[in-house]
């Protein structure tokens, strides 16, 4: 049975399945506005993820066809997969972060064998094994998850109340998860009278109890090269995801919001004590990984020695990839703060402490 949740004053969530994917389901928001519900995300494009999301908006009274507008907090496929299906069924606006839908325009344009050759790229500058490598440049199927995504229509502009009649809904940009991944303010009295600044809607930017990913925002017409090549030296000058999440949660801690609904798990409170949380734990493992840089180490290698949910022998092929971003991601915080650098003439590039 389709779930649906009522958070009250015109707020719903829609359970929306992702297939294959530990995380189970995205929660869909319907928000109702003067002129019709509006969606926060929409889910995988999928035909169980559609018809699920489908079935939940007839539980809430509506349709796909009914729906007015579509607010996308990032461009990652379980968030942005169907919107494309809503607005062929209704003629809705699609909203979103100019700085992903720079990637979803680049994502449309690349063909696939672009992403692949990129990431073989990426992964041997990295310092992956060629048993990791190999798969990449084999001829075989070579389709990948939203590679097709929706363009949107409008601009999400932050700071500025979205155009939701009857609503005050504000874009705060978060990024770090993606480079334009947005929280959505609503700044209305909680319908329970829980003691708060509004609702905020946190994407994947801030869930109860998961860690959400900050890897590298890849782009394969980068004309700068994989993100560690031999010039790794200039890492501090590019960019810093992890830095750019880390600011990001300070902004959304001090909003001090009554509730967070989040597009995982399930909705919580108090954002600034969970938001501590995540700082303490990003500050411990940069600390955790300065000792292991005591000796020169790519990034395969510093992901291999870091540690996650499961043993490195565990941990999935596709989702060690993702860990070796992460890796990454920290290395480029650590270079800009000063306390790691690149071992000048190493190649594959190592990193060692400072």
């Amino acid at each position: 049975m389709t779930q649906v949740t009522d958070h009250g004053g015109g707020v719903r969530s829609l359970r929306v399945p992702i297939p294959d994917n530990p995380l189970g389901h995205t929660l869909v928001y319907v928000v109702d506005t003067d002129r019709g519900p509006v969606l926060i995300d929409t889910g995988w494009d999928d035909p169980e993820s559609w018809d699920t999301l489908a079935e939940g908006l007839t539980a809430c009274g509506t349709s796909a066809a009914g729906i007015h507008g579509v607010v996308i907090t990032h461009h990652h496929p379980d968030h942005h997969g169907l919107s494309g299906r809503v607005r062929e069924a209704s003629g809705a606006w699609i909203a979103m972060h100019a700085a992903d839908t720079a990637v979803v325009r680049r994502t449309r344009e690349a063909r696939p064998e672009r992403w692949f050759t990129y990431m073989a790229a990426k992964l041997t500058a990295a310092g992956a094994p060629e048993e990791h490598i190999s798969p990449l440049r084999q001829p075989r199927h070579r389709t990948l998850p939203g590679l097709s995504p929706a363009l949107p229509d409008r601009d999400i502009v932050p700071g500025e109340l979205l155009p939701l009649p009857g609503r005050r809904l504000r874009a705060i940009w978060t990024p770090g998860h993606t480079p334009g991944h947005v929280c959505l303010h609503l700044e209305e009295d909680h319908p329970a009278h829980i003691p708060g600044r509004g609702r905020l809607f946190s994407g994947d930017h801030l869930l109860p109890e998961i860690t959400p990913h900050v890897g590298l925002y890849e782009d394969p017409e980068d004309n700068g090269g994989p993100p560690c090549s031999s010039e790794a030296e200039s890492l501090g000058e590019v960019t810093d995801p992890l830095g750019d999440y880390l600011d990001s949660l300070e902004r959304v801690g001090r909003l001090a919001p009554a509730e967070v609904l989040p597009a995982h798990q399930h909705p919580f409170s108090d954002a600034a004590a969970r938001v501590r949380e995540l700082l303490t734990h990003h500050e411990s493992r940069l600390t955790d990984l300065l000792a292991l840089l005591a000796e020169p180490l790519t990034p395969w290698q510093l992901a291999e020695r870091m540690e996650w949910n499961r043993p490195w022998s565990e941990i999935p092929y596709g989702s060690r990839t993702i860990a070796v971003s992460e890796a990454e991601a920290h290395l480029r915080r650590l270079v800009k703060l000063g306390r790691a650098e690149a071992v000048a003439g190493s190649e594959p590039v190592t990193y060692v402490a400072v």
